[in-house]
């Protein structure tokens, strides 16, 4: 928990001291429907059981940017709290929500188009803060820092941003948990593929 704590200071400093010597620097707060990979059950044995694909779900996002103007072309670092849920049938038939908390960091480049419209693309390194299934605290999982890719447009109004990206994990990272109450373990991809929808608002800076 420690070294959680000093990654995510260390970013969110990082982060604040760097974007306000750029041109301009904000907050965001958003919506997403997000999807995970497929989930494996295993019962006494190791022969797998069941599987299944899960079913999305809502999220929400919160953080803050930076936005360096260089022409048509614009950086925007990201600092990103993000949390998610999916649903997973069972194979007893219940379903059960699967709950990750992460902080994001892209770091898209975007291009001017007409007017207040441009399109962004960019990697976006992960870090996973907790994994909820079926009230289990996981076992494991296969990688703390994952990266995904981002890519979407926006549009920007005075001070106000509107923008709609796609996100996507690069890798499968599996999360192991281990119910033992009824002998049983869950395997589940935690891999994002997310589409996001999001309000930023600039504190400083220009939107040039």
């Amino acid at each position: 928990m420690n070294k959680r704590i000093l990654v995510l200071s260390i970013a969110l400093l990082s982060t604040v001291f760097y974007v306000n010597a750029q041109s301009g620097f904000g907050v965001k707060a958003g919506l997403s429907y997000n999807s995970n990979g497929e989930l494996s059950e295993f019962g006494d044995e190791t022969t797998q059981i069941y599987k299944n694909d899960g079913k999305g779900k809502s999220g929400y996002n919160v953080g803050i940017y930076g936005k360096i103007g260089l022409g048509p072309i614009y950086l925007r670092p990201e600092l990103v709290y993000t949390k998610t849920t999916s649903e997973y049938t069972l194979n007893t038939g219940g379903k059960e929500d699967y709950k990750i908390a992460r902080l994001d960091m892209p770091v898209l480049v975007g291009l001017k188009l007409i007017g207040p419209l441009s399109v962004f693309a960019g990697p976006a390194f992960q870090y996973t803060l907790t994994n909820d299934f079926k009230d289990i605290e996981y076992d494991r999982i296969d990688n703390d820092f994952t990266v995904g890719f981002n890519f979407g447009a926006a549009v920007e109004l005075g001070r106000l941003g509107l923008d709609v990206r796609y996100e996507r994990g690069f890798n499968s990272n599996e999360a192991t948990f281990i119910d033992n109450n009824i002998s049983t373990s869950y395997r589940l991809d935690s891999r994002p593929e997310q589409i996001i929808f999001s309000l930023s608002y600039r504190l400083s800076g220009s939107s040039k």
